[in-house]
């Protein structure tokens, strides 16, 4: 008797606990959402494949519209072509879901500036969701009366550290830097939507243990150009946790959007808002009047949640 009391408890406390873990859907109800992944190419290890799984099943209440991939899809070396095995093994057998066979948007990271960068724009052609014109691109998105302006930057080649290591990667050099600023100042010009949001692979600000100068190239070429327009968000990948950074005299919320696989260690700095050393991914949300980013980690929870409101 005992015994079969003991199982009752312990299957009703299961059954609590899942109800007090289940996932409130109904924030992203009538909103444009957008998922937001990056640095996922660990061949389904660690906690990739996991993560991947939890993306298709919230994919089903949530209806992402895309997927922004933040680079570094493929670890550790790029691919070297468009028929490389790390297509299969990083990407199409792992984000199998059939929610997930929607437009992925990406950019490059500096991984796959190891390789054969152009191999990752010729995908394009090659996969049906894999959506990548050119190394930057902008799209506008008008979903429920609500128009989000996305920007993706190749920020690689924007950091002077990857320019002058050909060695190991050799497309960096390659690549002016001035046309795509100038480009950028010409779209962020030009945009009307509701909000711009902006997406690169490297941080403009951020706790981490890789080499400052990073930082400090794209705060003194990129982030003037963002202020200037007052963008909403710039929302990175790179360091493989999450971060929300304010910094004085600035309006933009600094996203940087954890790993979907290898996680790593993270300490608030000046300007942090919230940080977490949790792998996952995020859900950009919006309406007319507000714009928000909440913080997924494996297990389908919100962790943070940035928002901006009009």
């Amino acid at each position: 008797m005992k015994r079969l009391f003991l199982l009752l408890t312990v299957a009703l406390l299961g059954q609590w606990a899942i109800a007090q873990n289940k996932i409130d859907y109904s924030v992203y109800d009538d909103k444009l959402n957008i998922y937001v992944a990056n640095d996922l190419g660990r061949n389904g290890y660690y906690d990739q494949k996991p993560i991947a799984e939890l993306m298709g099943e919230m994919a089903e209440e949530v209806g992402p519209e895309c997927v922004v991939a933040a680079g570094d899809v493929h670890h550790f070396e790029g691919v070297r072509s468009t028929q490389d095995p790390l297509w299969m093994t990083n990407y199409e057998l792992i984000y199998t879901h059939p929610e997930l066979m929607i437009d992925w948007f990406p950019v490059c990271g500096n991984h796959e500036y190891r390789g054969n960068t152009q191999a990752v724009l010729d995908y394009t052609n090659v996969s049906r969701r894999w959506t990548m014109p050119a190394r930057y691109y902008t799209r506008t998105f008008n979903e429920e009366g609500t128009t989000v302006r996305v920007v993706w930057l190749d920020t690689t080649p924007l950091i002077d550290k990857y320019r002058k290591d050909s060695d190991k990667y050799p497309d960096a050099c390659r690549q002016a830097i001035d046309p795509q600023l100038q480009w950028l100042d010409s779209v962020l010009t030009a945009a009307k939507e509701d909000w711009v949001v902006v997406v690169g692979h490297h941080p403009i600000y951020a706790e981490t243990p890789k080499e400052e100068s990073e930082r400090l190239d794209l705060q003194r070429r990129l982030d003037p150009i963002l202020r200037k327009h007052k963008v909403d968000m710039y929302v990175n990948g790179h360091i493989h946790n999450f971060q929300h950074v304010r910094v004085k005299g600035s309006d933009i919320d600094y996203v940087t959007n954890s790993s979907g696989s290898l996680s790593r260690k993270v300490n608030p700095i000046d300007g942090t808002v919230y940080c977490s050393p949790e792998p996952g991914f995020s859900i950009l949300s919006a309406t007319p009047k507000t714009l928000e980013l909440r913080m997924i980690d494996k297990h389908g929870n919100v962790l943070h949640t940035v928002t901006r409101n009009k």
